[in-house]
């Protein structure tokens, strides 16, 4: 396993009494919260929300979800803008059966059929190792409802499975990435893809390795795959290094086909520490009202690393996609244009 702790209550959360099933908002800066401006400053989210993930409802309004902790197995938060962000609860309260409580991580939802399926890691009773799973719900806010008696992924022999990310292609071809954590017994790890039945509860076919930890900067663990697809190429984001440390960043690789061969970027990793921000990473891309492509991440301030020390706060920084590279504008801490927001119906 990677060492994740639990979430933590951050400081914001300390200042507004935030308590366990009630509504909280996160305020960060005046530009956040000010209707009339045309700027905003990380984090978006000062508080701790490890592992994040954000869905576009297409409705105008973005649901964020996060490592478990003190808001239960699956906290998520609401937001209008992707910068003011409203925290509501649990997403998924109730574990299945074969799940330990306690370490329940890196959750990813997609829409399917009309469900929502959450792909949620969590600690398997029977092998005493990190594994898969997944649930379903009506609205993004759930409660998702675990589906099948065991996990959906679980390479025991491998270390166990993580970082569940679900991908749909073209066709409406769907897909699930995961990374074996071998981290945690000294074996390799690779991300690995596999498609999906329609309806996303079962994996069918045969599972392709894409990439393995045999950079340097990788150290002994790559994590937390993100697939985006931009006309003809693919782009597979991944975070990589200890998580706990300002070492840990993101890099990325490109491939013609969704299985691969994927080659990794000699200008790797694009996201680094600097400043104020510390050991950026598991990444989402999501995208605003009028297109743009957004990097949501999480990161430590520098000098308070570590779950002992610190918490992983929500940042957001513009990341663009063409002819084969990515480029991301972070991790900043000033001021930048705000993402464009979806009118409201009258």
């Amino acid at each position: 396993m990677t060492g994740r702790g639990p979430l933590l209550l951050g400081l914001a959360d300390v200042l507004a009494g935030a308590v366990f099933g009630l509504p909280t908002t996160a305020q960060t800066s005046a530009a956040q919260t000010s209707g009339t401006s045309k700027t905003f400053t990380n984090p978006v989210l000062d508080a701790n929300f490890p592992d994040p993930f954000i869905l576009n409802d297409g409705a105008g309004r973005y649901y964020a979800y996060a490592t478990n902790g003190s808001r239960g197995n699956v906290p998520y938060a609401v937001s209008r803008d992707l910068v003011g962000w409203e925290v509501r609860g649990d997403a998924m309260p109730k574990l299945p059966a074969w799940v330990q409580p306690g370490l329940t991580w890196a959750p990813e939802v997609v829409r399917l059929r009309g469900a929502y399926l959450l792909y949620f890691t969590a600690r398997d009773r029977k092998s005493g190792r990190q594994c898969i799973g997944v649930a379903t719900a009506k609205t993004p806010a759930g409660p998702f409802k675990a589906q099948g008696s065991g996990p959906l992924v679980c390479q025991a022999g491998q270390g166990g499975s993580i970082d569940a990310s679900p991908f749909v292609d073209q066709g409406a071809k769907a897909y699930l990435l995961w990374k074996n954590d071998g981290n945690c017994c000294n074996q390799t790890t690779s991300i690995y893809l596999q498609p999906l039945s329609a309806d996303g509860l079962k994996l069918t076919g045969k599972a392709s390795t894409l990439i393995s930890n045999f950079a340097l900067w990788e150290g002994n663990v790559i994590e937390a795959p993100t697939l985006y697809r931009r006309g003809a190429d693919y782009y597979l984001l991944y975070s990589a290094g200890p998580f706990d440390s300002d070492l840990y960043a993101v890099g990325y690789a490109t491939a013609k086909k969704v299985t691969g061969p994927y080659r990794k970027a000699a200008e790797n990793p694009i996201l680094v520490s600097r400043g104020k921000v510390a050991g950026p990473g598991h990444q989402t891309v999501v995208t605003d009202a009028a297109g743009q492509t957004w990097l949501a991440y999480h990161a430590w301030t520098a000098g308070y690393i570590g779950d002992e020390a610190g918490y992983r706060s929500l940042y957001l920084d513009r990341v663009s996609f063409q002819n084969g590279k990515v480029k991301v504008s972070g991790p900043t801490v000033g001021p930048q244009p705000r993402p464009a927001v979806k009118a409201a119906k009258p």
